[in-house]
């Protein structure tokens, strides 16, 4: 199990989803053009699609509005500041703000069609800084 997921566990409110197979992962890495982060793969599949503190994370899921290839998508057209690499693991549905991933792990924020700024290093820090 991964820090991330550890963590989400420990909120009393988590929910998520079954978790998905490998060959849907790499489905989705090849729909989107980039390699998911490791602790990413590991949450996909462990938990599919979660949810704790607040916090609804992408994953992949038939639910456009969860499913990280189609959220990405979205957030692409939006935002031409995006780099191709990055991926939508949480729109936080306020003020525009969208929290993306890199292959390596670093989680970054970008607000309406701002230029992403890196805010931690990994999702487990970036739930963690929650707590």
């Amino acid at each position: 199990m991964t820090e991330f997921v550890r963590i989400l566990k420990n909120f009393d409110d988590y929910f998520a989803t079954e978790g998905t197979d490998a060959k849907s992962v790499e489905d989705a890495e090849q729909a989107l053009s980039l390699k998911f982060a490791k602790e990413y793969v590991q949450y996909l599949k462990e938990c599919g699609v979660a949810s704790a503190d607040g916090h609804e994370f992408t994953g992949l899921i038939k639910s456009k509005r969860l499913n990280v290839v189609d959220v990405t998508e979205t957030a692409r057209k939006k935002n031409v500041n995006i780099p191709l690499d990055l991926y939508v693991v949480e729109e936080l549905q306020i003020d525009g703000i969208i929290i993306w991933q890199s292959e390596d792990g670093k989680v970054f924020q970008t607000v309406c069609n701002g230029k992403p700024e890196m805010i931690n290093s990994s999702l487990a820090d970036y739930i963690a800084q929650e707590v």
